[in-house]
């Protein structure tokens, strides 16, 4: 299968300018496409791995990535649907920008693709030529046929973010012009963007210009919520923010309207293994081959073989409730995960049973006790005097309390 056709069958193509002239480009020659991040956090979020995905497809095919960091948009902030950002300063924008380049470049390898920063060149224009060389070409009534500008003109929009199509197509024109960058890519939500830098290059280079963009639908789920988001928020690609585990199990619990859809945009699993996930998932869905298989993909792409192994141990001792065995970077994951408390001192296993929130009560705490409901480190306790101390811990720190089958609580002993 072709790579346009394959981009199609995955459902990463929703919009795009040149149909003709995109399948050429990516179906029979090796070109560069450039796809941009802007910092507006110190992280990506799961979400971002759409284009990702869509980024390493285009690598493994022979084309050359261009990841554009965003250091200036960054500061000018893409027009959100229901108000404006906040501005970030530009020492900000400039540390998430390098935060989100090394985060990029262990997707990306940097020998291979082209990393640059948009600050480069567009804190080198000045107002005069920003209004005579590049809005010149764009009359009012074209910017406010943007979709993004048109959601927001009942709540009102500043001229800054007004700006930022303007910004985003001259970093089209300079990637065509200054890296010979022939496509970019996009969220459907950037199609407006894209558009206009088309539509720069084309005024700029004339109509022979043979650059073209391409948008990948919203990633979804079944019920129209916003894909990405768990309980506590967003999935954020960092592993200090989140954990590798919290991301297994967020993709291990999809449902099966989302699963197959899933596997084919956020994974690089080829087209006869989806079919064949997507197979089990119709004759024996109680298997739940095909979010298993997801959830370990999205977790070894995104931090690696030992991440996804700790991933399912610790999966594994939470459902056992046997601790023993895990490494100490282990129950770090866990402590991201479970409620934690860290504590300074020697504590009555009652006392920490309503810290902990495992009991409402002291009496309750004591109940649970006496009917062998609580175990420390697998271990039932029935004495309401007992103590945590670092004697009863693992690696001289950590004490995993449990109350009946499913209930957890970390205690840290500093």
């Amino acid at each position: 299968m072709k790579l346009y056709e394959d981009l199609l069958w995955r459902g990463l193509i929703k919009d795009v300018s040149n149909e003709e002239e995109a399948k050429k480009l990516l179906n029979e020659e090796s070109v560069k496409f450039y796809c941009g991040f802007d910092p507006t956090g110190q992280s990506l979020t799961v979400g971002h791995l759409v284009q990702i995905v869509r980024m390493l497809l285009l690598e493994k095919y022979g084309h050359t990535p261009i990841v554009l960091i965003g250091g200036a948009t960054g500061l000018i902030g893409d027009p959100r649907q229901t108000s404006e950002r906040k501005l970030l300063t530009l020492e900000e924008s400039l540390q998430n920008a390098d935060k989100i380049k090394m985060q990029l470049s262990q997707f990306l390898n940097p020998q291979n693709s082209i990393f640059v920063n948009n600050y480069d060149w567009i804190k080198n224009i000045d107002m005069i030529s920003f209004l005579r060389d590049y809005g010149k070409h764009f009359s009012i009534n074209y910017m406010l046929a943007k979709d993004t500008v048109q959601k927001r003109l009942d709540v009102g929009i500043s001229y800054t973010e007004f700006s930022y199509m303007l910004i985003q197509a001259i970093d089209f024109l300079h990637l065509y012009q200054n890296h010979d960058c022939k496509i970019q890519f996009g969220g459907s939500d950037q199609w407006g963007n894209i558009t206009t830098g088309l539509e720069l290059i084309r005024k700029i280079e004339g109509d022979k210009a043979s650059a073209v963009g391409l948008s990948s639908p919203l990633l979804l789920k079944a019920d129209g919520q916003k894909f990405g988001k768990s309980e506590s928020g967003a999935l954020w690609l960092d592993s200090e923010l989140t954990s590798p585990y919290e991301v297994y199990q967020y993709f291990i619990n999809a449902s099966d309207q989302d699963v197959i859809t899933y596997l084919k945009t956020l994974t690089l699993l080829d087209k006869e293994v989806i079919l064949d996930l997507e197979d089990k998932l119709k004759h024996a869905p109680e298997l739940r081959a095909a979010q298993k298989m997801l959830a370990y993909e999205v977790v070894k792409l995104v931090h690696g073989q030992k991440a996804i192994d700790e991933a399912l141990r610790v999966t594994d001792a939470l459902f056992s409730g046997e601790f023993s065995d895990l490494t100490e970077s282990e129950f770090k994951m866990i402590s991201k995960t479970l409620d934690t408390l860290r504590v300074d001192e020697n504590l009555n296993l009652i006392d920490l049973l309503v810290e902990t929130k495992l009991a409402q009560s002291k009496r309750e705490a004591r109940q649970f006790v006496t009917s062998n409901a609580v175990s420390v480190n697998g271990e039932k306790i029935s004495d309401i005097e007992y103590e945590l101390n670092k004697d009863n811990s693992y690696y001289n720190q950590y004490v995993m309390i449990r109350r009946g089958k499913k209930k957890y609580a970390l205690v840290v002993m500093k």
